[in-house]
């Protein structure tokens, strides 16, 4: 396992980003759409941070994640568990199914996808020659 630095220092952004949003934004665009699409882009880059791991794979594992906790939203798991008043279950698992939760996720991973293969790697990849 090696650490890749450009991916751990858009996780540590990311997650700045995500908690001043969580802080200071408590309705809202930003706070429930916003906080959505780079909660995908988060969790990519953590994982691309510590892994060496095909970005499609990933991209489709992360929204499949994403996917899964939000099908655990509808099914009410947080009172099935009894943390229906717990602010830090609320805050990681989220509270009420929203569709378009769904959007947020697959715009925000597809995004960051073409992103990451236009860009990141391509910068990463490339030598100088003199």
């Amino acid at each position: 396992m090696r650490i890749n630095k450009t991916y751990l220092l858009l996780t540590i952004v990311l997650f700045i980003t995500e908690a001043l949003i969580a802080i200071y934004l408590k309705t809202g665009f930003i706070r429930h759409t916003v906080g959505d699409f780079l909660v995908v882009i988060l969790i990519y880059c953590c994982c691309k941070s510590f892994f060496e791991v095909n970005s499609i794979k990933l991209a489709i594992a992360v929204f499949l994640f994403a996917l899964c906790i939000e099908l655990l939203q509808l099914l009410n798991i947080l009172n099935l568990l009894g943390m229906e008043h717990s602010y830090t279950a609320k805050l990681i698992l989220g509270s009420t199914f929203q569709f378009t939760d769904l959007v947020a996720y697959f715009l925000g991973i597809i995004t960051f996808l073409i992103i990451d293969l236009k860009f990141i790697q391509n910068a990463n990849h490339k030598t100088i020659h003199i």
